[in-house]
């Protein structure tokens, strides 16, 4: 068994340049094994779109396909591929799909009929288009040249549950999450975000559920297509967003409101300051047209975040750090009569669920763990 690995590069999460040491490593790695070589190399940008920009994952898959670089050139050394793409200026996110070549030529391995392909990647939302494009009988985003009759197509977590692929670990079931419990308590509840972060108030709060729970409803508002990345675009689609959560908000239809605001992040991974500047602007005006709205109806509003970025945007040799930061975040409580952070005790994102029935005055499932960081409950992390 002959095997080939098609790596993507990150420069998103990681800093911007550090894949040619991760290149660097698995080819030395394999080669003293002496099994396996590395086939391609591509940035995130491309290969692992999630934003249904399906011209991008069509030149990953031409290059995974039929071994068509998206640049003129002979590559035989997968290290050197990326060094000529940092030579053009092109960081790990955006380095175009490069194949590499035989010495007499072509393409050293592509995804041919009768193949196994194994998507390790264990996040699900940037894996799908890619594996839709592989996989799927009924694909029309864009014409496939050729599709590889594949003997199997195996995906490292479930990235959907209505793809007809093999799954090496599963998804756990996990009881009485937010919503589920919202919901079983009869109460109505709304998401809304923008494509970039869409399912991250979805999917990923819902644990892996991909349908809505009785009484939750979703609000997408389309993420800007016009520009290639935010920093020239630093509001995205924050405006909008926010006119349809006020609009919602003023309905008093739901219980519960969970709305993502991408800015800070999406803008922040690019490493342009000058940009996250005004990502923080706009971010900072709507928030507090948010909490007047808040107030003016008598409600309460959590503002957190599950990492930090754009608070850190240059490492300690000066050099741009598009990765998200290590540093905690805050936990906010707004409330009429209350100040500060609402008199909230430090904690972990398990505790806002719990925290969200405290001020409802309804106890937390008993499957749900965290606790409530009003009062002097016990929390998960204790206060430091």
């Amino acid at each position: 068994v002959e095997l080939y690995i098609d790596a993507y590069l990150d420069g998103r999460d990681t800093p911007p340049s550090s894949g040619l040491g991760y290149i660097r490593d698995l080819d030395t790695f394999l080669e003293n094994e002496g099994w396996g070589r590395i086939a391609m190399v591509s940035g995130r940008y491309w290969a692992m779109d999630r934003d249904k920009r399906w011209d991008r994952t069509h030149k990953a898959y031409e290059a995974l396909t039929l071994g068509r670089s998206a640049v003129t050139g002979f590559f035989d050394d997968p290290v050197q591929a990326v060094q000529l793409a940092y030579n053009a200026g092109e960081t790990d996110e955006f380095v175009k799909p490069r194949v590499m070549n035989t010495p007499k030529g072509p393409a050293l391995a592509t995804i041919q009929d009768g193949d196994g392909v194994f998507f390790f990647n264990f996040r699900a939302d940037r894996a799908k288009q890619m594996t839709q494009a592989l996989t799927f009988d009924d694909f029309n985003e864009f014409p496939r040249e050729k599709r590889p009759k594949l003997a199997g197509f195996a995906t490292m977590t479930q990235y959907d549950s209505s793809f007809n692929v093999d799954v090496a670990f599963p998804p756990e079931d996990v009881e009485q999450t937010l919503g589920q419990t919202v919901s079983e308590k009869g109460l109505k509840q709304l998401r809304i975000a923008e494509t970039e972060k869409y399912a991250h108030v979805t999917y990923f709060l819902n644990c892996g559920e991909e349908e809505p729970f009785q009484g939750e409803e979703r609000a997408l508002i389309p993420s800007p297509r016009e520009v290639a990345t935010y920093d020239l675009k630093p509001e995205m689609s924050c405006p909008e967003v926010v006119d349809q959560l006020m609009e919602h908000w003023n309905s008093g239809e739901f219980d519960l409101i969970v709305c993502n605001l991408a800015n800070l992040d999406m803008v922040g991974h690019t490493g342009i300051i000058p940009a996250a500047i005004q990502a923080c602007e706009v971010v900072d005006k709507k928030v507090g047209l948010i909490t007047q709205a808040v107030l003016d109806r008598g409600g309460r509003m959590l503002l957190t975040a599950d990492h930090g970025n754009a608070e850190e945007m240059i490492d300690a040799e000066g050099n741009p750090q598009t990765a998200h930061s290590l540093n905690p975040v805050p936990l906010v409580l707004v409330e009429m009569g209350r100040e500060g952070n609402g008199g909230l005790r430090n904690g972990a994102l398990c505790d806002i669920a719990p925290t969200v029935f405290d001020l409802w005055g309804m106890d937390q499932p008993s499957a749900m763990g965290g606790a409530s960081l009003l009062g002097n409950g016990a929390s998960a992390k204790e206060d430091t």
